[in-house]
């Protein structure tokens, strides 16, 4: 059998340039944010001598809840925040976790976006659609120099992430 092509990690495909929203920007900001930017999340940061050091994360789709709350019930007292809404703690990656294990956390938790974080610092963003193009070069690159050999894999610690995962700022 053939030697296994290198497995393409994190840092080889995330989005480095990532918008971004504080805790204490009000939910109408981040509203406006996500629709003037183009995008359907946020990683929630706080500045820390110049890194940035992931809160949360937050998506249309809290702000769709709090907003429709807020209409619904009048306004809330203290005001709605990003702090308030976003999803604390959410699953991470580190710039070091391999195309397959992150393909099965996206599978099995359902998500569109997976934040990147090393020691608590936000280095960048992994999206679906950033893996679905990196998994078909993968594909396109690889499986065909293999005489159709079948990859025998060890994937005990890509089956273990789908149901523990590693959160680096807990």
């Amino acid at each position: 059998m053939s030697d296994q092509p290198a497995t393409p990690v994190a840092s080889d495909f995330m989005t480095t340039h990532v918008e971004v929203v504080t805790p204490d920007m009000h939910l109408s900001d981040v509203i406006h944010f996500l629709l003037k930017h183009h995008v359907s999340n946020a990683p929630v940061v706080e500045l820390k001598d110049g890194k940035k050091i992931l809160q949360g994360f937050i998506t249309e789709h809290d702000c769709l809840c709090a907003l429709s709350d807020e209409v619904f019930f009048g306004f809330p007292s203290p005001p709605q925040t990003a702090r308030t809404i976003m999803t604390a703690h959410p699953i991470c990656i580190t710039p070091h976790t391999e195309l397959f294990s992150i393909v099965s956390v996206f599978n099995s938790h359902k998500l569109r976006h997976l934040p990147v974080v090393e020691n608590g610092h936000l280095l960048g963003i992994v999206s679906r659609h950033d893996i679905l193009k990196e998994m078909d070069e993968y594909y396109k690159k690889n499986l065909h120099h293999q005489d159709h050999e079948r990859m025998l894999r060890d994937t005990s610690q890509t089956l273990n992430l789908r149901f523990t995962i590693d959160r680096d700022h807990e």
